[in-house]
Parts: structure tokens; C-alpha cells; sequence
């Protein structure tokens, strides 16, 4: 079965990101910012990694960063899921390591073709 962890600080999108997932056979892990979702990749690495943009602590731009410099940093598939939709930061997110971009609000069939994109579903 694939792991995903979704992070993101709002409840509503975590909770219909996981009812999504888990559709799709998923295991799902919850992060509420990027240093929490640090701490859980370090306990067990994700296939797949939801990530927000704009979070308190930790933002999503920054752990990319951190992620990708952990050895097994480059394992997981990142798909962005934000409100943040101009051409700049889509292409800061993809030169930070992300492997796809979704936006927010996004419904089952676009989070399945984006995941199919990046070979995990």
C-alpha cells in the first residue's frame, strides 16, 4: 500500500484530501505545517507528499528545501496543493523539488491524474 502525507493547516483540506487518498488505497499520514511533516518523514518516509504553500511555522517552499537535502529526501513524490497559482511560483515549486502542482479546490479526478502523473496511482 503507498503512504501519502498531507500537509496543510487547514482541517477542511486535510480531511477531504485523506477521504480522497484513501479511495485510491492510499495510507495517510497528517502534517499541520512543514516542521511536523519534517518530523514524520524522519520517522517513516511517504511515498507521496501533499503539500501547502502557505503554512504557520514552516511554509511549504521551506521544507521542500530541507526535504531534499535528507538523504532519502528524494524517495517521495511532492504535489503541491495551493491557492498560489501564477507562473513564478509554479516554477519556484518545481525548482525546489516539487514533482507536480495542483490548485486548490481540487476534486477526486484531478488529484487522481495528478497523482497518476508522478506514477502513484
Amino acid at each position: 500500500m503507498k503512504t501519502c502525507l498531507i500537509v496543510d493547516d487547514s482541517r477542511v483540506i486535510r480531511r477531504v484530501s485523506r477521504h480522497i487518498l484513501e479511495s485510491l488505497d492510499f495510507s495517510v499520514e497528517e502534517a499541520e505545517h512543514g516542521q511536523d511533516a519534517l518530523q514524520k518523514c524522519a520517522a517513516a518516509m511517504p511515498d507521496v507528499i501533499l503539500l501547502d504553500w502557505n503554512m504557520p511555522v514552516m511554509s511549504g517552499i521551506e521544507f521542500i528545501h530541507e526535504l531534499r537535502k535528507r538523504p532519502d529526501g528524494a524517495k517521495p513524490k511532492v504535489v503541491f496543493c495551493t491557492t498560489e497559482n501564477d507562473v513564478a511560483h509554479i516554477r519556484e515549486a518545481i525548482d525546489a523539488g516539487a514533482d507536480e502542482y495542483v490548485m486548490k479546490p481540487f476534486d477526486h479526478e484531478t488529484l487522481q491524474i495528478k497523482l497518476q502523473l508522478v506514477g502513484c496511482a
